[in-house]
Parts: structure tokens; C-alpha cells; sequence
């Protein structure tokens, strides 16, 4: 039975050691009744939490959560309150994704919009093929982060693995630590004042407290925009 405390705002209580998750995400996509809070109990790495969201409502997941948590989210606030597998946040709208610990590979792909914060680090290809989203990771990003991103922000406190950017394209990345290796077609270029006031905005949006100053802007060399026959496939 769904636990209902009466609250300011009316909240809800899942316990997954007793309930599904269908259920859960049933509710979730339901008539919500003026529901403003679900907090979701023993996550113990369910799979497919919290997912398709398209509600201003706050989801507290109280402890790790596996593959595709709050994908294709739209309008609402999710927090993990520990680690999330692979996919976070992946395809959102809107709203806002918030990670306490790590997440694992592809956080926020192809996120169109709305704002993924890590609080710890990003395993392999975050931000993949961004498309408007913004990120912040609050850690280091593994290899391949923000491959083919196409539009969208990302800013990472700490260190970026191999090839960052791969392949990018309108999307702007602010890196603090040190960068292994760029990808194909990425390059750093000079922080203008946007630059540091889009910083800020993201780490004010995230809690943190980073002097812009100590962040580089990775963007497109744009090279690889159109198709050059003269190049024999080496760029």
C-alpha cells in the first residue's frame, strides 16, 4: 500500500522491498492528485526508476539506482541519493537530474534540455550526443565524454579522460582539471565574458563554488562539418 503523509505538500511514500517498480512508475504517470513528493525507499538498484516523467514534482530515490533512471524526464526533479547506472537522465526535456554519487557510463545522453548534476564523477561517454541539455559533473568525466554533442553546456570540476569532444558540434564544454587527450575536431579556445558568467550560472545552479577563472572552454574547430574529399579520411 502507498504510505501518504499529510505535509505542506502532500507526499508519498514507495517502498520497492514491498512494491514494484511498475508500480511505482505507474503512479508516477498517473493522476497525481496533487502530489508534489514521492520519495522512493530500497531502490537497491532497480532499474528504469522514475522514468518519463511530465510533472513538476520532486522524486527523492533513497539510495542507488540502476540502468535509465529518470530518462526522458520532462518538468521534474529527481535526485539518487547514492551512485546511478548506466543512461541517467538519458533523452530528458526539462526539469533537473541530480546524482549524489557516481554514475556510470552515457550520463545525460541526448538530453534536449533540462539540467543533470554529478555530484561525484561521470563514467565513459557522458553527454553523449547532447543536444541541449546542460551538465554538471561535480568530479571527473571518463573517455569519450560529450562525443558528438550538438548543443548544450557541460561544466566538469575535475579531469577529463581521452578524446573529449570527439566529433563535436555546437556544444560548449568547461573543464577545470586536466584533460587527457581532445577528440577529433575539439579544441580549447579562449574564455570570454559569456564564458565565465555561463559558468557561473551552472555552478551556482549546482551548489558549488569554483572560481570561473580556473575553468577552460573546449568547442568545435568545426572542420568536420561538411564532408572534404581532399582530406583521404584523415582529419
Amino acid at each position: 500500500m502507498v504510505s501518504v503523509m499529510a505535509a505542506a505538500a502532500l507526499r508519498v511514500v514507495f517502498d520497492l522491498a514491498h512494491q514494484s517498480v511498475r508500480e511505482l512508475n505507474q503512479f508516477l504517470h498517473g493522476e497525481l492528485g496533487g502530489v508534489q513528493e514521492v520519495l522512493v525507499k530500497n531502490p537497491d538498484g532497480a532499474h528504469s526508476l522514475a522514468v518519463g516523467l511530465n510533472a513538476p514534482l520532486r522524486v527523492d530515490i533513497g539510495g542507488h539506482a540502476g540502468y535509465y533512471a529518470a530518462g526522458m524526464n520532462q518538468s521534474a526533479t529527481v535526485v539518487v541519493h547514492g551512485n546511478a547506472g548506466p543512461g541517467v537522465a538519458e533523452n530528458m526535456m526539462s526539469g533537473r537530474v541530480e546524482v549524489s554519487g557516481f554514475a556510470s557510463g552515457g550520463a545525460g545522453a541526448s538530453a534536449h534540455g533540462g539540467l543533470l548534476i554529478i555530484r561525484g564523477d561521470a563514467g565513459l561517454r557522458c553527454g553523449i550526443s547532447l543536444k541541449g541539455g546542460d551538465i554538471v559533473v561535480g568530479g571527473e568525466v571518463g573517455s569519450f565524454s560529450a562525443f558528438m554533442a550538438q548543443a548544450g553546456r557541460m561544466v566538469i570540476c575535475g579531469d577529463a579522460g581521452d578524446g573529449l569532444g570527439d566529433s563535436l558540434y555546437e556544444a560548449v564544454l568547461y573543464v577545470r582539471g586536466q584533460i587527457r587527450s581532445l577528440g577529433a575536431d575539439a579544441r580549447i579556445e579562449a574564455m570570454g565574458e559569456r564564458d565565465h558568467a555561463a559558468v557561473r550560472e551552472l555552478l551556482g545552479a549546482a551548489g558549488l563554488l569554483h572560481p570561473s577563472s580556473e575553468f577552460k572552454r573546449v568547442a568545435s574547430a568545426r572542420s568536420l562539418y561538411h564532408w572534404n574529399a581532399d582530406a583521404g579520411q584523415t582529419y
